[in-house]
C-alpha cells in the first residue's frame, strides 16, 4: 500500500529461507534506502554488482541485467518493480528487464506499491494529489505465479515513519503533512487489500473451481479527448483484469476528425492513448465510419464481445450518439446480440 510497510525486507527474508534450503538465490537489485533492519538482512547473502552509469555529470548505480542472465542464479531479487531505468539502459523500465530475466530461466521476486499500477494511476491522483510517474502495466502483475501483500495498519505504518525507520528524521514532518495522513493511507491499503484479494479470487475460479461460463470480453469506445478516453480505457482495464478476459479499444474516426482536420496535438493524445491501451493489455481498433453506432455493434459483434463500456453523457462520444439520435438503435441491437453496456463515469 505505501512505501515502508517491509517490502524490501519480506524479500530479504524470503532469501534467506531459500538460501537455507540449498536454493541458489542472489540479490540483483535491493533497495535498503538506509534502513538499519533492511541492510542488516543483505548481510549473508549472494550480491551480483550493480553496473555504474554517469548520467548528467552523475555516478549512478543500476542493476545489471546481463550480469544476472549470465551468472544464472535460480532466483534473483529485484526490488522496485516499477523502476525507470536511466537513459541509454537495454530496457525504459525495470519489469521489462524483469521479463528478459524469467525468459533466461530465472525465478524472479519484486514488489511494487500499489500506485505503480496504471490503471489505478487516476485514482491515485484523486486520493494522493500526485500523479504518479512510474508506473506498471496491469498484465505483469497478472503474470505473477504468486502476489503477498505485505500489510500494515494505518497507526503501525505511522509509527515505523515517526521511529525514523521509513524516512530520515528532516524528512518526517513533510511526509506526515503530505502522503503519509491517515485517510490516504487507509484508501491505499483498501486498495492493495482489494488488488490482492481479486487475483486470490482468480487464481482459485482458474486452479479450483472447474465450471463452464461465458468468456467475457470487453469493448471500450473512445473519442478523439484525451483525458475522458485515458479514464474509460483505464476503467476497462479494470473490468478486464478483474474478469481475466480479453478486451478491445475502439475507435470510430469519422470524417471531420481524420488527419487533415484536427491538430497535432489531439493526434499525438490519440497515438498515447493507444499506446496506453495497448500497455494495458488491450486490442486497438480503429475503423474510419461516418457511422458510429453500426461501427460499435460490428466491431462487437466480431469480437464476440460480451459488454461495451463507454463514457457518460459529457463525453464526445456519447453526445454525438445521442445528438444523432442512433443511442436507442444501439441498445436495441446490442440487446438482441446479448450484449451489455457499461456507463463509465
Amino acid at each position: 500500500m505505501s512505501a515502508g510497510v517491509g517490502k524490501s525486507f519480506r524479500m530479504l527474508q524470503e532469501a534467506h529461507s531459500l538460501l537455507k534450503n540449498g536454493i541458489d538465490v542472489r540479490i540483483g537489485f535491493v533497495e535498503t534506502h538506509q534502513r538499519q533492519e533492511t541492510e542488516a538482512l543483505v548481510a549473508g547473502l549472494p550480491i551480483i554488482a550493480r553496473r555504474k552509469i554517469f548520467y548528467k555529470g552523475k555516478e549512478l548505480e543500476e542493476m545489471d541485467l546481463q550480469a544476472i542472465i549470465n551468472a544464472h542464479p535460480e532466483v534473483v531479487l529485484v526490488d522496485e518493480l516499477a523502476h525507470t531505468n536511466v537513459e541509454g539502459s537495454k530496457n525504459e523500465k525495470r519489469w521489462q528487464d524483469v521479463f528478459e530475466i524469467l525468459d533466461a530461466g530465472i525465478n524472479v521476486i519484486s514488489a511494487l506499491n500499489i500506485q505503480h499500477l496504471e490503471s489505478l494511476n487516476d485514482e491515485m491522483k484523486q486520493i494522493t494529489g500526485i500523479e504518479v510517474q512510474e508506473r506498471i502495466p496491469d498484465r505483469v502483475l497478472q503474470q505473477a505465479d504468486e502476489v503477498v501483500n505485505i500489510d500494515l495498519t494505518v497507526d503501525e505504518l505511522i509509527a515505523r515513519l515517526k521511529d525514523g525507520k521509513i524516512y530520515e528524521a528532516i524528512k518526517v514532518e513533510t511526509a506526515l503533512r503530505n502522503f503519509f495522513q491517515p485517510d490516504k493511507i487507509l484508501q491505499l491499503r483498501e486498495l492493495a487489500l482489494k488488488e490482492v484479494a481479486s487475483l486470490v479470487e482468480r487464481k482459485v475460479e482458474t486452479e479450483v473451481v472447474s465450471h463452464q461460463h461465458r468468456p467475457e470480453r470487453f469493448l471500450a469506445c473512445i473519442s478523439g479527448n484525451e483525458t475522458t478516453a485515458r479514464i474509460v480505457i483505464r476503467k476497462t482495464a479494470r473490468l478486464a483484469s478483474y474478469y481475466q478476459s480479453k478486451w478491445y479499444v475502439l475507435y470510430v474516426q469519422i470524417p471531420n476528425e481524420d488527419e487533415n482536420n484536427i491538430g497535432l496535438a489531439r493526434q499525438r493524445h490519440l497515438i498515447n492513448n493507444f499506446k496506453t491501451a495497448t500497455e494495458l493489455g488491450a486490442e486497438v481498433i480503429r475503423v474510419k465510419s461516418k457511422h458510429i453506432t453500426e461501427s460499435i455493434v460490428k466491431v462487437a459483434e466480431e469480437k464476440h464481445v460480451t459488454t461495451v463500456c463507454v463514457g457518460k453523457p459529457h463525453f464526445r462520444l456519447w453526445r454525438i450518439i445521442l445528438r444523432s439520435n442512433l443511442f436507442s438503435q444501439l441498445l436495441n441491437k446490442l440487446s438482441t446480440s446479448d450484449i451489455d453496456v457499461i456507463i463509465l463515469s
